[in-house]
This record gives structure tokens, C-alpha cells and sequence, in this order.
């Protein structure tokens, strides 16, 4: 594993669990609206950039609910969800085959709660030969305390942590790279912070040009 390595969007796949209803309830270690968000990005930039992906939820129609829908309906539309009864979905074989398919051995995996659906499958991946990075600020869990361990376990364990614009950044590198500037800037605009810095800073210079313009 190669841990000076960054992200690319050759050498990863994007795992997104079990962002559902009744997941989210539960969270308390993170504002919810910031992990809509932030899970937003992360699939929207993964869809830019033809990142493989895999979509899990957990016993979608007896309690848990249906995948956050901003995902499943606006930005992967036709993708089947993988639907499991097990907590740790590596014990899931429809996932497992879903993350074998996708030829890749560096894993970046978000879920709901970390110390459990986030954590499990990571030291399974781990112990099975993959490269796994957790994006800490898309995951939440019953309080912070359980979150922290979680993200703890995880590191002693050999897994390495990122955050959503880093995975976003590493992908577009450079702002020159102008195929997919104008995408990765929307998304900015839509879900963070540095979207209304953005547009602050285009009002303040006096800028009207169109939304495709460089920053």
C-alpha cells in the first residue's frame, strides 16, 4: 500500500453505505445537512471523473429506508443498489462482487455510522489485500466519541483518512484540466463553502461572465 500516493481517477473505486432514513437519524456526531452534502459531492465527482462506484444500503424495506435519493435519483439514476441483512457489508457477497468488479484495489469508502457499517467492511478490505481511505467528514455516527474511536481503529489498522475536497482536488489536480473544470466548479457552487467564496469573489471583482469561466 501506498500511502504517498494520491487519489486518482485510474487507481480507486468509491464505496458510499448505507445513507438511509434511518442511518441518519441516529447521527450525532456531525451535522447532517454537511454529510448530505459532502456525500453529494463525493458522487457527483466520482461520476465526473468515471470513478467505478458501489452503492449499498442495509435492510432497505424493513427499517432502514431507501439511499439518500439526491444520489440514487439526480446522479445515479440507473444504478442497482445492493441491498444486504449483514451489518459489515464485505460479509455480503453482492457487495464483494461489486468491488471486485471494479479492477481496483485502492477502495474509498463513506458510510453511515462509522463504527460500525464504515469500520467493518474497512479491516475485512483491509485484511483481504486492499488499500482503503475513509472519507471522515462523509461519515457520522451515534456521537462523537464513537466516531472518534472509529476513525482511531481504523488508522491503527493501516486504513488512511481523507476528506471530501481532498478526494474531489486530488481527482481534478489541476485547474487547467478543462474537461472537467466547469463540472467540479458546479459541484463547488452547489454543496461547500468554497462555492460562495467563488461567487463572492466573482461579484467583488465585478465579474459577470457565465458560470463556465475560470475562478
Amino acid at each position: 500500500m501506498s500511502f504517498q500516493q494520491l487519489v486518482s481517477p485510474s487507481n480507486c473505486a468509491l464505496t458510499l453505505i448505507d445513507f438511509q432514513p434511518a442511518m441518519f437519524q441516529g447521527v450525532q456526531s456531525h451535522d447532517r445537512k454537511s454529510i448530505v452534502d459532502n456525500v453529494q459531492v463525493l458522487a457527483r465527482a466520482a461520476k465526473v471523473f468515471h470513478v467505478p462506484i458501489v452503492i449499498s444500503t442495509v435492510a432497505k424495506d424493513s427499517f432502514s429506508g431507501p439511499f439518500l435519493p439526491e444520489v440514487t435519483e439526480r446522479v445515479y439514476p440507473d444504478y442497482k443498489v445492493i441491498d444486504r441483512t449483514s451489518i459489515n457489508s464485505w460479509l455480503d457477497p453482492n457487495f464483494r462482487k461489486a468491488v471486485e468488479a471494479t479492477k481496483r484495489k485502492r477502495i474509498v469508502v463513506a458510510g453511515l455510522w462509522t463504527s460500525a457499517c464504515v469500520n467493518f467492511p474497512t479491516l475485512d478490505m483491509l485484511a483481504a489485500g486492499y488499500e482503503v481511505l475513509f472519507v471522515a467528514d462523509a461519515c457520522g455516527d451515534t456521537s462523537p466519541e464513537a466516531h472518534t474511536l472509529a476513525v482511531q481503529r481504523m488508522i491503527q489498522a493501516g486504513a488512511t483518512p481523507l476528506s471530501t475536497l481532498q478526494f474531489l482536488f486530488e481527482l481534478q489536480q489541476d485547474w487547467a484540466r478543462a474537461e472537467t473544470y466547469n463540472s467540479v466548479m458546479e459541484i463547488l457552487k452547489d454543496h461547500t463553502v468554497y462555492g460562495i467564496q467563488v461567487r463572492f469573489s466573482k461579484w467583488a471583482l465585478g465579474e459577470h461572465a457565465s458560470e463556465g469561466s475560470a475562478a
